[in-house]
């Protein structure tokens, strides 16, 4: 039997249930998952079952368990289900094999009376059996004949039954008098306890079955097998469909923990219009797009949770003959541009984010030409899945209810078939293109609008390109791997907000830096030192309104606090502070990597370099334009004040260390930057300095000499305490406190290469950081050290990192934030503005 024959209503309550965080499976043996036979000691559960169960045992957050009236001994040695599953006996009497030594001597001498009276009661009568258990006698009548077990049952109920201190349960032709108290739901109730289940399944046949029935509420689902009355809300007819079922939620729980073949990273693909950015797989399928801005609840967040969390597709048709999931011939981005293109043989499908509309809306536009069918499935899932959607076709297309904010697919022409599985809608079509008669599809997110735009597709397409076009080519790149520093910089500028400023440091949240871990962070938002060094990268390559944006956005963020010391690491996009960190519990993540966290609990943390990036910001934005702006001098005070107040103090470091705060060479190098180049900012265009800034930089350089090298480790380490090595610490030298042909700067490089490099890829450290699990290479502390290769002389070094950098590049040039050299697979949010802007100064230091 399969899945497909089960009612449809049980399929979509297994598929709601498949998804819940921690499930418990909780199910009868005989007569559910074995056969009711004629000899109790013959009844084995079918292997189906068996198997089922444990591969449901085998999945993270899963527990599953067999509630049985037989002795928990007796259920052991004829089940012989893995140790995996939890086995439950007598009626949910006993947990343990050592059960029985627990009794209280009372109760042990109450079960030997009752074995005692009960063999008297059966004697004589042929097809009555006992069966004696640690805490209970059951009475089994399936064999004699009905006069014969009616007089038994009568005698029972009669007799022992109505002793005080004895639990009675009745049964299909079997009654069990104990000693304790015996009831599956109580059972029920303990196991859902003990594993922090916040949804569970129960499957029986048997009347004592309604107990555990009873129990459950809210997402919980019962399953009767066979007839007769019950509590439970759905049946199936007998053992081989309780297999059937076991099997099937299995596999929906399976996907839903692991993801149907998560894309590699490295293979998605980023669309923006500087307002919001979008992410398609390798196979035109939107896979995560949040609204009304990039850091708000995702409405399309298959990326993290599979179709289930919401997802956009679009491909060819696979009727009439085609072949199944074709894969796409390949995916690019027109040039110069944010337009992506995914091409089959007969197929192409057109993706990109209008620029120019209301600050309030965001249009997602794809168009769909060739000559072959095509296949659209459009569902929508906002606050990440959370909130029941429905859709509502009309004659310009569908109109999403539900959301909190309006949300119209423009689809005109195309007729939609609706779906759902409960809760949630999806719309379902099939059209036929042609290359003169494109079918165009426009997700208008933060309107009703469902009318026709007053421009052509293309007319909005080709302002959509110039936009990007007209940008890019006024850049001044380096000759070493131009097309890919072009699409660097154009990423970059995607992570921008031209509402407010902010720089987003990546476009998404909880990515794993490790498959299946639980280092996944929320990267949505603007970190100061993140921007100011995205904003930098693109001052250097000839773009100087991104720094500008982000230095206003950070004057206003100035505005709102007492003094500069206060700034936290990261703000919003808006520059407001962020919300406590969560947990998305309903999401699997990505490749099953829990947990989904939005919000980020580094803002509350003190990080003592972020005033150096900004200065250095403000320096080479003044030496690109020939002058400072007053309010940007205003902010160099700033922090340089903010140095003044707390250089001294322990921090959490760049790389946010959920730890106890330590004294940081790389945070104590950047306070030294952030006097530096204000020194050096007020000579060049005559500005006053504070008479306190000279000698504080002296202080603090001297500082990090006396303390942060370790003569023993041969190399400046992590931080003043201990003797680990961070490649952060390369600053040193890179930043110029040190003179690079210093014999302790090339020692650091040394150590640093011997220790952190591996192959393609440099890791941050090699020290336990107080969190589980490991994590890739960060490209960009491969970018610092090949900055340290060319400053020591190892051009060679540096040219071959290098190399190896832009190999593990995706096919549309985007990197992600690290790089598994064992794996050979990307790791971490993506795009990394890190990563970009690394490849960037790589290629201008190696183009000089």
């Amino acid at each position: 039997m399969t899945a497909e024959a089960l009612p449809a209503e049980l399929r979509r309550v297994i598929v709601q249930l498949a998804r819940t965080p921690r499930l418990l499976v909780a199910c009868d043996y005989d007569g559910t998952l074995a056969p009711i036979v004629a000899d109790p000691n013959m009844a084995k559960p079918l292997p189906e079952s068996v198997h089922a169960l444990r591969s449901l045992a085998a999945l993270p957050a899963t527990t599953t368990a067999v509630i049985s009236g037989r002795a928990l001994r007796d259920l052991a040695t004829l089940s012989r289900l893995p140790a995996e599953v939890h086995l439950v006996g007598s009626h949910g009497s006993e947990f343990d094999v050592g059960f029985v030594h627990e009794l209280a001597p009372e109760a042990t001498q109450l079960r030997t009376d009752l074995q005692r009276a009960l063999q008297e009661t059966v004697s004589g009568h042929g097809g009555v059996s006992l069966e004696n258990k640690p805490a209970s006698v059951a009475v089994h009548v399936r064999r004699a004949e009905p006069d014969t077990a009616q007089i038994v049952l009568d005698a029972v109920r009669s007799g022992p039954a109505t002793w005080d201190g004895v639990e009675v349960t009745e049964g299909k032709e079997v009654i069990e008098l104990a000693v304790v108290q015996t009831d599956k739901g109580n059972a029920l109730d303990t196991l859902r306890h003990q594993v922090g289940a916040t949804a569970a399944i129960f499957i029986g046949d048997d009347v004592t079955d309604e107990k555990a029935f009873a129990r459950l509420h809210g997402p919980d689902v019962g399953l009767k097998v066979g007839p007769g009355e019950s509590l439970a809300d759905y049946r199936v007819e007998d053992t081989t469909e309780v297999a059937t079922v076991l099997a099937f939620l299995m596999e929906e729980r399976r996907t839903w923990l692991y993801g149907e073949q998560a894309p590699p990273i490295e293979r998605l693909t980023m669309l923006s219009n500087e307002r919001t950015v979008a992410l398609l797989t390798p196979d035109a399928r939107l896979t995560w797009m949040c609204h009304p801005g990039p850091d708000s609840a995702a409405v399309f967040a298959d990326l993290l949770g599979g179709p289930g969390a919401g997802h956009f597709s679009i491909r060819p048709s696979t009727g009439n003959g085609a072949p199944r999931n074709p894969l796409p011939l390949g995916q690019r981005y027109v040039p110069g541009t944010m337009t992506v293109e995914t091409r089959w043989s007969r197929l192409l499908v057109t993706d990109y984010l209008e620029h120019g509309v209301d600050s309030h809306r965001t249009d997602l536009i794809r168009v769909i030409s060739g000559s072959t069918q095509a296949a659209i499935e459009f569902a929508p899932r906002p606050e990440f899945g959370q909130v029941p959607v429905r859709l509502t076709a009309e004659a310009g297309g569908l109109r999403v209810q539900g959301t909190a904010e309006p949300m119209v697919l423009h689809s005109p022409g195309v007729q939609w078939e609706i779906t759902s599985d409960g809760m949630h809608e999806s719309a379902h079509a099939v059209v036929e293109p042609t290359d003169t008669r494109p079918v165009v599809l426009e997700l208008r997110c933060g309107t009703e609008d469902l009318a026709p735009s007053p421009m052509s597709e293309s007319q909005r397409r080709a302002a959509a390109d110039a936009y990007w076009a007209e940008w890019a080519g006024k850049l001044r790149l380096p000759e070493l791997e131009r097309d890919l520093v072009q699409r660097s910089a154009l990423t970059l500028r995607g992570l921008c907000n031209s509402d407010t400023g902010g720089i987003m440091a990546a476009a998404t949240t909880s990515l794993p830096e490790e498959i299946g871990g639980v280092r996944n962070w929320d990267y949505r938002y603007c970190w100061l030192r993140d921007g100011a060094m995205t904003a930098q990268a693109l001052v250097t390559v000839g773009s100087t309104k991104e720094a500008e944006a982000f230095l206003d956005w950070l004057h206003r963020v100035l505005e709102t606090l007492p003094g500069p010391e206060r700034l936290h690491p990261l703000y919003t996009l808006a520059g407001t502070g962020l919300g406590p960190e969560a947990v998305i519990d309903s999401l699997p993540g990505y490749a099953g990597s829990r947990p989904v966290r939005v919000g980020n609990l580094a803002d509350q943390q003190v990080q003592l370099d972020v005033f150096g990036p900004v200065v250095e910001l403000v320096a080479h934005l003044a030496e690109a334009t020939g002058r400072i702006r007053d309010a940007d001098w205003d902010l160099v005070k700033a922090m340089a004040e903010a140095v003044s107040h707390r250089w001294f103090e322990p921090d959490h470091g760049i790389w946010e260390e959920r730890d106890v705060p330590r004294h940081h060479v790389y945070s104590k190098v950047m306070c030294w930057v952030t006097l530096d180049r204000a020194l050096k900012l007020a000579k060049t265009y005559e500005r006053a300095p504070e008479p306190s800034w000279e000698p504080l930089r002296e202080q603090i350089a001297q500082d990090v000499i006396k303390n942060g090298w370790h003569p023993d480790v041969q190399a400046f380490t992590t931080a003043y305490e201990g003797s680990d090595l961070d490649a952060a610490s390369l600053h040193v030298g890179l930043s110029g406190l040190i003179d690079p042909s210093d014999e302790r700067f090339t020692a650091t490089v040394t150590a640093i290469e011997a220790e952190l490099r591996s192959g393609s890829t440099v890791y941050r450290y090699r020290r336990d950081d107080g969190l589980p699990g490991d994590e890739g290479g960060f490209h960009l502390c491969a970018a610092w050290l090949i900055e340290a290769y060319l400053l020591i002389g190892k051009r060679t070094e540096a040219e071959e990192l290098f190399q190896q950098i832009v190999d593990t590049a995706g096919p549309t040039g985007l990197l992600a934030e690290e790089y598994d050299p064992i794996a050979e697979r990307s790791l971490g949010n993506h795009p990394q503005a890190y990563s970009h802007l690394g490849l960037i100064r790589c290629a201008q230091l190696l183009s000089a």
